[in-house]
């Protein structure tokens, strides 16, 4: 059974480590949630590391901007790992072959365009249209505010029968921005995959992202052993059953995705309901929390 907490200092002290989700956690696509950012600087403060980790389909250099841009503080975080780091990577190597059609809108330009010094001697990615690609790099729809994965089948059905495969650089299905909720990367490869397509996916839960942020820390001289990360997160495809492919402790933030299943309190989840929930997705989180604080 989790155990419903109302802050994360009444059980951070056995962790050395945070890997913190953005979306849902930090902030809403928006604004900062206060508090959150609060308890992150808390923890740094005491001795304890926080890597930001996030299934943004960018890389970290994007993810950092857009933080700055809404006035994350520096001491709020060690380090960000990002799926699209992941799946740079990835690609850079080949993955998909070296001819790619980009499946996403414009704001994602940083994976073509800012690749890392350990990288650089990587045989260069080539952008292509469609009907010459030998693979997709898919990091969401084009129109993230109209679009539906239906809008895709005919291409996928095309790519499919060519063999293309997808790298898919944000597994989440969906994402809240601010009180809009949109669809991700993660809904299109569902689809294609559900086609019969071949989807290689690198953000959570899969294991790409987690060395992503093990090497973020290894960078900066931090290591650690699995009993000392709490992996902080909204969302039971992604978070929690990554935590749990980790084999690391877990918080759930209710607040997030989830919020309307647990009562009408977001703050403070219905204990019977959500156990009742968790129990029937088989997830085992250690702690829950209504919203990071």
């Amino acid at each position: 059974m989790t155990d419903v907490i109302a802050s994360l200092s009444e059980i951070s002290a056995p962790y050395d480590v945070l890997y913190c989700d953005l979306w849902g956690c930090l902030h809403n696509g928006k604004a900062l949630f206060p508090q959150a950012v609060s308890a992150l600087q808390t923890f740094r403060a005491k001795g304890g590391a926080v890597v930001l980790l996030t299934n943004a389909p960018r890389t970290k250099h994007a993810v950092k901007r857009r933080l700055d841009q809404m006035g994350l503080p520096e001491d709020a975080y060690d380090a960000i790992a990002a799926s699209g780091d992941a799946t740079q990577i990835a690609m850079l190597q080949g993955a998909a072959g070296r001819k790619l059609w980009h499946l996403g809108p414009g704001k994602d330009e940083d994976l073509f365009s800012i690749i890392p010094d350990w990288l650089q001697d990587q045989p260069a990615i080539e952008r292509v249209p469609f009907e010459e690609a030998e693979g997709i790099i898919c990091t969401g729809p084009f129109d993230e505010f109209n679009d539906t994965p239906e809008d895709y089948r005919g291409r996928f059905l095309a790519a499919k029968t060519r063999g293309l495969k997808m790298l898919c650089a944000n597994p989440d299905l969906v994402v809240d921005l601010g009180e809009q909720r949109i669809i991700c990367a993660g809904a299109l490869a569902q689809l294609y995959e559900e086609m019969g397509g071949e989807v290689l996916s690198f953000g959570k839960p899969h294991p790409p992202v987690y060395d992503v942020a093990r090497n973020a820390l290894a960078a900066k001289g931090i290591t650690y052993e699995n009993d000392a990360i709490l992996a902080i997160g909204d969302g039971i495809r992604t978070d929690l059953r990554g935590a749990q492919g980790e084999g690391i402790d877990a918080l759930f933030v209710t607040g997030g995705l989830e919020a309307d299943r647990f009562g009408p309190d977001v703050e403070y989840p219905d204990p019977a309901l959500l156990t009742a929930w968790l129990k029937a997705e088989d997830l085992h989180p250690r702690y829950t929390i209504g919203r990071l604080r």
